[in-house]
Order: C-alpha cells, then structure tokens, then sequence
C-alpha cells in the first residue's frame, strides 16, 4: 500500500504467503459464512440508528419549537444531549456509512455518511482523513493526521518535542473540548486546500472549487438551522443559545478525542516510522495491530453506544465489517495474533484507557524518544 504525500510514497513490506492477514481474513470470513451472517448491519444496528439520530434531532426540535423555554436549564440539558448524539451517529451511524460497512448498498451508505455534512461537517475531508490517511498510516508521524494535532500537542516520537509539552498530559483533555469547535469553523477549509495540493482531493473525484462551493453551502445551512433557527424560535436570549451550542460541542469534541486517542496514543504502540528509503518494515496488517489496542470489551454499554469502536484492532483489520459484529471477531483476531506471536493489546476498562492515554502524552511530552 502506498500513498503520495507532499510527492513521498511509503510502501509496507509484503505479506507474503500464508501471513497472519491472509489467515487472519479466512477465519472471519468462515465465521461469517459457517453462521450464515451477513458482515454489515442487523435488526439491533438499525434500532441503534434510529435512537442516536433521535438523540442529536429530538432535542432539536424542542427546542426550535420554544418548549425548552419554561426552563433555562431543560434548555442547555437539551444543547449536551445532542452532543452525546453527535457522538453517537460520528462513532456508529456515519462512521460504519462512511466506510461502506452499513450495507452493501452505496446509495444508503453515502446518504447516512453524509448526516456528517449536517453536524457541522464534510463527508469528503472525514474519509480522506480517516479512511485513506488514518486507516492506511496508523502513527505514521506526517501521514496520519489523526496524531497531527498542531503545534500545541505532540503525539508521536518523531514530532518535535517542546518545552510546554511536559505539560501536555494536563492541558490536553482541555484542547480536545475545542477540538469541534475548531473543525467545524477551520479545520475543514485547511484541509481542502492541504489535500488539493497532495492530490488526494481528486481522488475523491473533486475539484477544490467544487470542494469550497459545497462546503461553504454546506455552513451555511448549519448555521441557518443551529444558530439561526433557534435564536428566532427557541424563545431564550440569543447568548444563551450561543452557550448551549459550544456546550453541545464542548461534550462532543472531548467524547471524540477520549473515544479515539486511547486506541493508538498509548505506551503499546509501536510508532515505526519509515526508513531513509520510504519503507517500512512491517506489513501493513501487522502494523495494524502493533499501534492498535482494544479497551473495555466486556462493557456493554460502551460498546453500544461508541459503535464498537473500542474493538479498534478488529475495525483497522476489518473497516468494511459492521461493528455489531467486533466484540465476535475479537477472539479470531486475538486468536489468531497469537498464533503469529503478535501482540494483541487490550485494556480492561474505559477508565484504564484513559489513564493509558493520559501516561503517553506524558511520557511523549518529557522524552525526546520513546
């Protein structure tokens, strides 16, 4: 696999024959096929749709209709449930859409993946940046912009270490409530014009003036229906509408980074970086599960409600598989990682994936190398 980025390509090692991806790939091939199972969504994931789309646009609409006014603080519980819902349709309803793990079907997948587009995002950018980029070069320091939080952070060895990041396993939790925030107002409009210039944008079959026009429609609308709207109809003060927006995003930007970072910002990761020559020397599978850890498996409700996203080792191998089915494949995967002696790292709780997280970010901010 390779990709062009500032005109350098990166190439992981062969497979080879008989690879653990290849034995891998069979085993939950044949369970899939042995249980007469379809790997894309079921009864349950559709109840899950419908409650987590009704968990952002329920609240949305009692407020727009002015009944959250009788009591200023239903009003801003209503602003903090819809941040829980843009985290339950980012990590469930767009996240499997988007990458063509909802159904078979394409129109469905790029009509739920495109829900993005109305919370503030841009489907185009989201699946350059994760599905190609974060997918393919999982802490690879210049490739995966998941890691590339800006100067104010370092989450990778081969970042430039600063004296304020001996503090970052402090202010970070704090940087990750405005990372939403930043996203919808900037992020979206740099990332256009950094993946025009690497050709990544036409890949998507877009041009960058296409690109702008649609996603400058696109904030429109989104300011038309979350600021507009309700401060027309909601019947409290506009400043107080204001609030519970950043509210609402303050939740789901710290949501998402605390669901994402633990997965791979941890001191089992790997971070193999390229060699002089642009290789690497695993292949990409291993790779995979080398700079990927699971967390909190035997928690229900985590894995209902963050989309299996805590199974992140089987949804890297298995992107294109329904992530109602993980918590499933997890046992072939960690079977199989051993029988290829790989590490197959997995963290009990939440919470202990959160401290992991929190001691990387540590240990990054006061050590030039790991």
């Amino acid at each position: 696999m390779a990709a062009i980025i500032k005109k350098e390509i990166v190439k992981f090692a062969p497979k080879g024959n008989d690879s653990f991806y290849d034995v891998v790939k069979s085993r939950v091939n044949d369970y899939f096929l042995s249980n007469n199972i379809s790997p894309y969504s079921n009864s349950k994931m559709y109840v899950k749709t419908a409650a987590m789309l009704a968990m952002y646009f329920v609240p949305y609409i009692i407020i727009v209709t002015g009944i959250a006014s009788v009591n200023i603080w239903l009003f801003y519980a209503l602003w903090l449930l819809m941040g829980l819902g843009i985290v339950g349709i980012g990590t469930s309803v767009m996240h499997d859409s988007n990458h063509g793990a909802y159904t078979d079907n394409k129109g469905v997948n790029n009509f739920l993946g495109g829900v993005l587009n109305i919370l503030g995002g841009y489907a185009p950018n989201w699946k350059i940046q994760h599905n190609i980029l974060h997918h393919t070069y999982t802490n690879i320091e210049g490739l995966d912009e998941d890691i590339d939080a800006g100067k104010g952070l370092r989450m990778s060895p081969e970042k430039p270490l600063k004296p304020f990041h001996k503090y970052q396993h402090i202010y970070a939790w704090g940087l990750y409530c405005l990372m939403n925030l930043y996203w919808i107002v900037a992020k979206d409009y740099k990332l256009l014009f950094r993946y025009s210039k690497n050709g990544l944008l036409q890949n998507q079959k877009l041009t960058l003036r296409r690109a702008l026009i649609e996603l400058s429609l696109l904030k429109v609308l989104y300011i038309g229906y979350i600021i507009v709207l309700p401060i027309m109809f909601s019947g409290v003060a506009w400043y107080h509408v204001i609030l519970g927006i950043i509210a609402m995003h303050i939740v789901a930007g710290f949501s998402l980074a605390a669901i994402f970072q633990p997965a791979h910002v941890v001191e089992t990761s790997d971070y193999s970086a390229p060699s002089d020559e642009r290789k690497m020397e695993n292949n990409w599978a291993v790779h995979q599960i080398l700079n990927t850890a699971d967390f909190a498996p035997n928690n229900k409700l985590v894995c209902w409600f963050i989309g299996g996203l805590n199974f992140q080792i089987e949804h890297h191998l298995f992107p294109q598989v329904c992530h109602v089915h993980y918590p499933k494949i997890a046992k072939i995967v960690e079977s199989v990682a051993a029988d290829f002696d790989i590490p197959y790292q997995v963290m009990p709780t939440f919470r202990s994936a959160l401290v992991a997280h929190g001691k990387m970010l540590k240990k990054l901010g006061n050590s030039e190398k790991l």
